[in-house]
């Protein structure tokens, strides 16, 4: 998956002519963990009951009019490498980028769960 094709996708909503703003999240693997310890890569594990659960919430917020994910699952990584797009598209920015946050947020805390590997 690439994020332009997120973008595309998002651009075809049918309501697309009411959004005033795009915002995109392209997370990465990073070369170390929060601890400091020097990473070679992870491994991302998805509640795919509780993503679906989460969109929906996003999806029905005010001005929001769509909120895509992709989330590179199950394999290993290497630093550098993408591990998550979010794109959200709304009709106000203080919408989408509290949109975005929220989201972002709750999927990192209860969504995902990641293997890293290091040194």
């Amino acid at each position: 998956m690439k994020m332009e094709e997120l973008l595309a996708r998002i651009k075809k909503h049918p309501d697309f002519d009411n959004a005033g703003m795009v915002l995109c999240h392209n997370g990465i693997v990073r070369g170390t963990s929060r601890d400091g310890r020097k990473v070679t890569g992870l491994k991302v594990a998805v509640d795919h009951d509780r993503l679906n659960k989460i969109l929906e919430k996003s999806r029905r917020r005010p001005g929001i009019l769509d909120v895509l994910v992709w989330i590179s699952e199950g394999k290993d990584l290497s630093v550098g490498d993408d591990v998550m797009f979010i794109v959200v598209a709304g009709d106000f920015r203080e919408n989408v980028i509290t949109c975005l946050h929220e989201t972002l947020n709750a999927i990192k805390s209860t969504v995902t769960s990641k293997t890293e590997y290091f040194v």
